[in-house]
């Protein structure tokens, strides 16, 4: 949800995205799970440039202008969990990442996101 925000807001504007973000009541953790998930936007956005690229590379008359904002922040994180998190299993992010697409995203945002994941993890190979 947190990266989520960055579709809305300024780059500049994400460390005060970050902290309003955790003063939400229903946002509320440890100060090691906090942590975690600020370190984890922060590397992701980081990142933006070159995820971004990945996916472009990978789509087929789609671009990351044109995706939904709930596709388009699924991918960028799973992305991010295949390519520089060596914590993550592949397959996991991918199945991580295919069903929130399905709980938050349009009806086919599934499919959508697993066809692109699947090519740029057969990409990386």
């Amino acid at each position: 949800m947190l990266l989520f925000r960055v579709e809305f807001h300024d780059p500049a504007d994400m460390p005060d995205q970050i902290r309003l973000f955790f003063e939400d009541s229903e946002n509320q953790g440890s100060p090691d799970e906090i942590g975690y998930i600020e370190a984890r936007c922060r590397a992701v956005c980081e990142r933006l440039p070159e995820i971004d690229r990945l996916i472009n590379d990978n789509t087929e008359g789609w671009s990351t202008a044109r995706m939904g904002k709930v596709e388009l922040t699924v991918l960028r994180l799973a992305v991010f969990e295949m390519r520089y998190d060596d914590d993550i299993p592949a397959g996991v992010a991918i199945n991580e990442a295919v069903e929130i697409a399905k709980k938050f995203g349009q009806e086919n945002a599934g499919g959508f996101v697993n066809a692109i994941l699947a090519k740029i993890l057969k990409q990386g190979d």
